[in-house]
């Protein structure tokens, strides 16, 4: 193994926004937003140069630390889908820094303040944890990574220094620390078993045996808990509640992505001969639970921003429907291919849909002076664009074509049909009715004409509302394969269809339909509405601390009898 001729473009992927971080430091909260823009744009045209580099030479790029190859030394690499993840996470970045202008930024003769100076840090900081969690080749960077990624995540939480807000932080470093300490003891376990923490090492060493068992069920629920998948989401909603819209896209577009894209690491490159079809169908029946459970609540919820929040639950859990649909029944394991492309196209429309969407609500807030479901009527005449953001990026999670999310769900269905794994199809096919309700329940509040005239107590940016707008379209519309050109190769050529046609206009016709059921059932004072009242309580029961812990010490104990009991067989 040698360092390729492209493999310094991922060195100066992750040191070039810790560069910007620690140039702004120095000069200060009056030029942090400048050094982040000039940071932005260099960041951006690495990743375009480090997509161009891998398409020309066809294989991975490569940097080894030091010139040492592995075991020895540490090595950087990224295949397809490391570059299409850094490829998408500069885009959304981009757009959410441009958003950001309005609310951090520092006009002309204005006094320095705390907030924009920790933003503009701390978004760069995000960006080059991210860079290095795609990029690492072995197990304790991906954990240096992860660490990097928390801590810049956790402050932005409180950028208004409140006491609710503070506890909110709290609440998530605490948890994801939890979830750290499990990831940590499965990877000494691994380092203890088989001498490395290289991930190309591991694939073709690690075996079924109790030391990968105890591993794999360790790191994979400590992950979960700082991914916040049903029913370890303890610290996702009150993180939101009152984080800055920009913020609230950063974390919910982003952040969650680090810690999801190494369970894909770990599941399909370190130990694909370890995991079992039951824990990975496990696995999916936590999201599929996340789909339910986080939809249904977001129908509860008064606030914009808590429907918001917790729709980004449920959407997570789509992640994690691809984990048993990978499997090969030919090997019994995890295989790369259209099922793993499917899992990325879901997350790169999902971080630019559902960014779009916090911003949006974000304009709102600061346009209404609140962000009250059932007072937003006349919105639309007022904030058309604000209002069109949240239609699109609706839209795109719901999987309309030709979104990323329709393309996904196209390739995972075409697996449970292939596989026979049909309950899926029920899954992702009633998945987009959950998601319909809760867009059609904004929409139709949106859209009344309002008994009173509507005030807006301040003018909201045109230049955020198209940034916001610009996301929302990124993830809509077929330009949005641009992101993921390292994964072109996985997508038959008639995966796209017309929207138009009879078909496909009619599934999106019956989908609006049960979502407008959905939302009329649980959202108003129906027959349905002491069902939704359960599911409240019994999501707020989840999130105490008892139980959220008690929760991950039993899910890793889950996993590890599944991977046990099917080998035993």
């Amino acid at each position: 193994m040698a360092t390729t001729l492209g493999g310094y473009l991922l060195v100066l992927a992750v040191l070039g926004p810790f560069t910007g971080v620690l140039i702004g430091l120095l000069l200060g909260g009056r030029h942090a937003q400048r050094v982040a823009s000039l940071t932005l744009l260099a960041g951006l045209g690495c990743a375009v140069a480090i997509l161009l580099s891998w398409l020309e030479s066809g294989a991975p790029l490569v940097y080894l630390l030091g010139g040492w190859s592995p075991p020895l030394g540490i090595a950087l690499r990224a295949d397809g889908i490391s570059v299409a993840m850094i490829l998408a996470v500069s885009v959304v970045i981009c757009g959410i820094a441009l958003y950001a202008r309005a609310d951090f930024g520092l006009p002309s003769g204005a006094a320095e303040k705390r907030a924009p100076l920790i933003f503009w840090l701390l978004l760069m900081a995000i960006w080059g944890s991210l860079n290095l969690v795609f990029v690492s080749g072995d197990l304790f960077t991906l954990y240096v990574a992860l660490e990097l990624l928390t801590f810049a995540g956790v402050p932005l939480v409180c950028l208004d220094g409140k006491a609710e807000t503070l506890r909110a932080a709290l609440r998530y470093l605490l948890f994801a620390l939890a979830g750290s300490v499990l990831y940590l003891l499965g990877a000494v376990l691994i380092y203890g078993g088989y001498g490395t923490l290289d991930i190309t090492l591991l694939g073709q060493t690690v075996r079924p045996e109790p030391i990968a068992w105890a591993a794999a069920a360790l790191m994979t629920v400590g992950l979960l808990a700082k991914t916040a998948l049903f029913p370890l989401h303890i610290w996702l909603p009150p993180a939101h509640a009152g984080a800055p819209a920009a913020a609230s896209a950063v974390l919910s577009a982003l952040v969650v992505k680090g810690s999801w894209f190494l369970v894909v690491r770990l599941w399909f490159d370190v130990m694909p001969a370890v995991i079992t079809l039951p824990s990975a169908q496990v696995l999916a029946a936590l999201g599929a639970s996340a789909i339910v459970v986080g939809s249904l609540v977001a129908l509860r919820q008064q606030r914009l921003k808590l429907l918001v929040a917790y729709s980004t639950i449920a959407q997570i859990g789509y992640l994690f429907l691809m984990f048993p649909l990978a499997f090969d029944a030919a090997t019994g394991m995890l295989v790369h291919g259209a099922v793993l492309t499917g899992g990325l196209l879901q997350a790169i429309s999902h971080a630019t849909a559902k960014a779009g969407m916090f911003m949006a609500a974000g304009l709102i807030y600061a346009a209404l002076g609140h962000d009250r479901i059932h007072d937003l009527a006349g919105l639309a005449r007022a904030l058309p664009l604000t209002v069109l953001t949240l239609a699109l990026s609706g839209l795109a999670l719901m999987g309309v074509v030709p979104s990323g999310a329709y393309l996904a769900k196209k390739l995972l269905l075409d697996a449970a049909d292939g596989s026979g794994q049909w309950w899926w199809t029920l899954v992702l096919q009633g998945g987009a009715a959950f998601t319909a309700g809760y867009v059609v329940l904004i929409l139709s509040r949106a859209l009344r004409r309002p008994a009173t005239p509507l005030i807006l107590v301040k003018k909201v940016s045109r230049l955020s509302e198209l940034a916001a707008l610009s996301l929302a379209l990124c993830s809509l519309s077929l330009a949005g394969l641009t992101l993921v050109g390292p994964l072109a190769a996985e997508l038959p050529a008639d995966l796209i269809k017309n929207p138009l046609a009879p078909k496909e206009l009619g599934n999106t016709l019956l989908v609006f339909a049960a979502g407008a059921l959905l939302a009329w059932g649980f959202a108003g004072q129906t027959l349905l509405a002491p069902l939704g009242r359960g599911f409240e309580g019994f999501d707020a029961w989840l999130r105490r601390w008892t139980t959220a812990s008690l929760a991950m010490l039993g899910l890793a104990a889950l996993f590890g009898w599944l991977m046990i009991r099917e080998v035993a067989r």
